[in-house]
């Protein structure tokens, strides 16, 4: 028998010619939707503050205590500082000691200074997880704990040293690259396929029981990353069916996931070196895939207009987000874990909640498909580049761009915040990486930037250019170390 499924599909017709798109840089079309619509959805109440009890509340807590104990060796100081005065009149040896006690009180302050630059982030409004979180070993809590406490403060007056990882004899096959957050791990995912990870504490060093690579073309500190070395100098994983287009290590460097064109999505353990899970629910090329800023879950964007949120433990995605009406090419998580923002090939961000599944904001404003998202320490903020080469500042509550950072002449691949929030990497196509002022970008009305004419160049603080190395990857370490990856081309 043959049976007959009877299926409705409405249609809604409108009278008269289609309107043509406005040229004015003012005025944004969103395919499928109105202005009307994203306002409405802009209205709903989100909150993008930090967790209660994190890591970074627990460090200004113990700074906090270490502060007060300073400022009682201080007081004890100054006593002693006084008592030395009255020897040194007679031109005795207290005159060295008060000026080693000078001394003292000069890098307490700055100590004192460094702690309160450290709370920008902190400053931040704290809401409770909707997630249930993992539990963090108190080994790598500690290590976490370390790297804050030796975090060097960034601005506008101190950039960051930057560390660059070059990919050599690609032959044009590298879809992506990924550092760890310690910069430990760089891997790179291959059109044949593959996934690449390298130990950066043994590049320059060949394989086998010989030295160190001292008499070869390259030095032992070179950043070389060589994809086709005849001695393998780096540990390949296989198991995807087609290409691999994006990866991610996990917050504490022990798993890696990456995506293929086999609509798959794959978790690898960097201590055993093997594949341990499978997941499977796209249906069509998954894009991008992100690890949460806590591990265990993880969401992923792909070709069939869906971002998905996955959870190590489990086969089958806990949420689906539908809504863009083209494919979702990249996605980030929210500092707090409750959010997750998504960009697409339909011009638009979109910003979802984990629990509910529903999309909180639309950003209306980019001329052609987002690329790379990436979301400020304190949760207050996000932006997004695109595939012409422009930066948008958003602010979450008000789903509004702040400022606009247009510099870069081609694709932004990657994007990344300072892990204070006062400035934001960006890697692009055009072989450069450039550091931006977000502190000033945020403060500069349009009024003002009337008034100075073109202020993208006083919000660009450096452009670091490569010889010829598209920038696939940036990665701020939680010591504020900026680590970058890309692959060398060919030079015309």
């Amino acid at each position: 028998m043959l049976g007959i499924i009877n299926e409705h599909i409405n249609f809604q017709v409108s009278p008269g010619q289609p309107s043509s798109i406005s040229d004015d840089a003012e005025v944004f079309t969103l395919v499928g939707s109105d202005h009307d619509a994203a306002n409405l959805v802009n209205q709903k109440e989100i909150h993008w503050g930090l967790f209660e009890d994190s890591l970074g509340e627990r460090l200004e807590t113990a700074g906090g205590r270490t502060m007060d104990s300073d400022k009682a060796d201080g007081e004890v100081k100054d006593g002693e500082l006084e008592e030395n005065k009255k020897r040194s009149v007679d031109g005795g040896k207290g005159s060295s000691t008060q000026k080693k006690l000078k001394k003292d009180k000069v890098v307490a302050a700055t100590g004192k200074a460094s702690r309160s630059e450290s709370s920008i982030a902190t400053g931040a409004p704290r809401v409770k997880p909707e997630l249930t979180l993992p539990i963090i070993p108190a080994e790598v809590e500690h290590s976490i704990l370390e790297d804050l406490r030796n975090r060097v403060q960034l601005s506008s007056m101190t950039l960051p040293s930057i560390s660059f990882y070059t990919f050599i004899n690609t032959h044009n096959g590298l879809n992506c690259a990924s550092i760890s957050h310690g910069g430990s791990l760089v891997a790179g995912g291959f059109s044949d396929s593959s996934l690449k990870v390298w130990d950066t504490a043994k590049l320059g060093q060949q394989t086998g029981n010989s030295s160190l690579q001292g008499e070869n073309e390259l030095a032992p500190n070179d950043n070389i990353l060589n994809a086709n070395a005849k001695g393998r100098s780096y540990t390949l994983f296989r198991g995807h069916s087609g290409p691999v287009y994006s990866a991610t290590f996990s917050p504490f460097g022990d798993f890696l996931l990456s995506s293929s064109s086999d609509s798959t999505i794959r978790l690898w353990s960097t201590k055993l070196n093997s594949n341990l899970v499978c997941y499977k629910g796209h249906n069509y090329p998954v894009w991008d895939v992100q690890f949460s800023p806590l591990g265990h879950y993880f969401a992923s964007a792909s070709h069939d207009r869906t971002a998905r949120i996955w959870s190590m433990d489990r086969i089958q995605p806990l949420r689906i987000m539908a809504g863009h009406l083209s494919d979702v090419d990249c996605v980030q998580w929210h500092a707090n874990c409750n959010y997750v923002a998504t960009g697409s090939s339909d011009k638009t961000v979109r910003l979802w909640d984990i629990q509910s599944g529903e999309c909180v904001r639309i950003f209306i404003g980019h001329r052609s498909m987002i690329l790379s998202l990436a979301m400020s320490p304190d949760g207050r903020y996000m932006a997004s580049g695109d595939e012409d080469g422009k930066i948008m500042m958003w602010d979450l509550a008000s789903g509004r761009c702040v400022s606009p950072l247009v510099g870069h002449s081609s694709c932004v691949w990657s994007l990344s915040f300072s892990c204070e929030g006062s400035l934001l990497a960006s890697g692009s196509a055009d072989s450069t990486v450039k550091i931006w002022d977000v502190t000033r970008s945020s403060k500069v009305s349009k009024s003002e930037e009337h008034k100075n004419g073109n202020t993208n160049r006083l919000r660009s603080l450096k452009t670091l250019p490569t010889k010829s190395t598209p920038v696939y990857a940036l990665q701020f370490s939680r010591r504020n170390l900026l680590f970058a990856a890309g692959a060398l081309t060919k030079i015309a």
